[in-house]
C-alpha cells in the first residue's frame, strides 16, 4: 500500500500494466511493482484435453456428504517411485505398502460398506423422485447422524434410507408422498411407515405435516389443465381451511379432489381414473373428499 502511495506521488502517468505470466502489476513508465499479488481467475483447462486436465488440474472433486469419504480422501498408488521419478528405497517401499493396505482395509470397514449400499439407493431414490441437489446432501447428512447414533444394526439400509428421505422432504417442503418414496426404494409403504415412525422418535424429528396446496401444481401439470383451473384449485383449498374441513389426514387426496372440482367447473374434462392414476389415490377417496368439500363448503364461484 506505502509502495502505491509513493507511486500515486512521483509518477505522472501512473500507467499499471499487468504481467499474467509472473502476475506482477507494474508501472508501464517508472517500472514500479505492485506489492498486491492478483488471482488468474481465467480457465484452467488451458487448450487441454480431458486426461491431461484431470492430470493437471489443481483442484479435485466437489466435497458432498453423499460420498463415503465426503470427497476428502487421498489415494496412494502403486508405483513405488517419488516425485521426481526415481524408484524407492525397500524400507519405503514396505512403509507404502503397509499404507496401502491400512487404507484399503479402512475402506472397506463395516460402516463404509453400509454409507457405499446407502449412497448407492440414495442417486438411484433422488434421480427416479427428481429430488434437488440440496435435498440429497441433507439426507445424508441425516442419515449419517443416523449411523452415527448406533440405530443401524438390524435394520433393513433401504428402509431407512427411504425413511430418511422422507423426513428430509418433510423438513425442507418438498412435496414427495410415502408412497412415492416406498415406489423409488421399492419397499412396502406400511415398512416404510413403520421405520419413518421409529425414525422420528430416535432421532427426535417432529415436521410439520403437509399442506395439499403443494401438490396441487404436481397434479395439475400432469393432467395440464389451465392455468385457470390451478387457480380455482388453490382458492378451493382456501374455503375448505376457512371452513375447518381437515385436510391433514391425506393431503394428496384433497388436493386431487379440489382439481377434479375446479376442472368441472370450469368445465375442463378430466377424469377420476386420470386423476387417481396421477396422484396415487383411489377414484373412491377422491369422490369421498369431493362430496365433502361440496357439502361443507357449498357453492364455489370463479373469480
Amino acid at each position: 500500500m506505502l509502495t502505491e502511495l509513493v507511486h500515486q506521488k512521483n509518477c505522472k502517468k501512473h500507467e499499471m500494466v499487468t504481467d499474467l505470466h509472473t502476475g506482477e502489476i507494474a508501472c508501464s513508465s517508472c517500472g514500479i511493482v505492485s506489492l498486491e499479488p492478483i488471482l488468474d481467475l481465467g480457465s484452467e483447462s488451458g487448450g487441454l484435453n480431458s486426461q491431461d486436465y484431470q492430470s493437471n488440474t489443481r483442484v479435485g472433486a466437489k466435497r458432498s456428504l453423499k460420498m463415503i469419504d465426503m470427497g476428502l480422501s487421498t489415494l496412494i498408488e502403486a508405483k513405488d517411485k517419488d516425485v521426481t521419478g526415481k524408484s524407492l528405497s525397500m524400507e519405503n517401499r514396505r512403509m507404502f505398502y503397509r499404507l496401502r493396505m491400512w487404507d484399503r482395509n479402512s475402506r472397506s470397514a463395516v460402516t463404509s460398506k453400509s454409507f457405499q449400499k446407502a449412497f448407492t439407493l440414495l442417486d438411484a431414490i433422488s434421480s427416479k423422485l427428481g429430488l434437488p441437489e440440496s435435498v440429497v446432501e441433507e439426507s445424508a447428512y441425516l442419515f449419517r447422524k443416523i449411523a452415527a447414533r448406533k440405530i443401524l444394526a438390524g435394520r433393513s439400509t433401504a428402509a431407512m434410507l427411504s425413511a430418511t428421505i422422507y423426513a428430509t422432504c418433510r423438513i425442507t417442503d418438498t412435496p414427495r408422498t410415502l408412497q412415492d418414496i416406498a415406489d423409488a426404494g421399492n419397499i412396502k409403504k406400511k415398512v416404510l411407515q413403520r421405520t419413518y415412525r421409529f425414525l422420528a422418535k430416535e432421532m427426535n424429528l417432529s415436521p410439520e405435516a403437509y399442506t395439499p396446496s403443494e401438490f396441487v401444481t404436481r397434479i395439475a401439470k400432469g393432467l395440464d389443465v389451465s392455468e385457470k383451473t390451478q387457480r380455482l384449485a388453490f382458492k378451493i383449498l382456501d374455503l375448505c381451511a376457512k371452513k375447518h374441513v381437515s385436510t391433514s389426514k391425506n393431503p394428496m387426496a384433497m388436493a386431487a379432489a379440489s382439481v377434479h372440482l375446479a376442472s368441472t367447473i370450469n368445465m375442463e374434462r378430466v377424469s377420476q381414473l386420470k386423476i387417481s392414476k396421477i396422484s396415487g389415490i383411489s377414484a373412491v377417496t377422491i369422490r369421498e373428499r369431493r362430496k365433502e368439500i361440496v357439502n361443507k363448503v357449498g357453492d364455489v364461484t370463479i373469480g
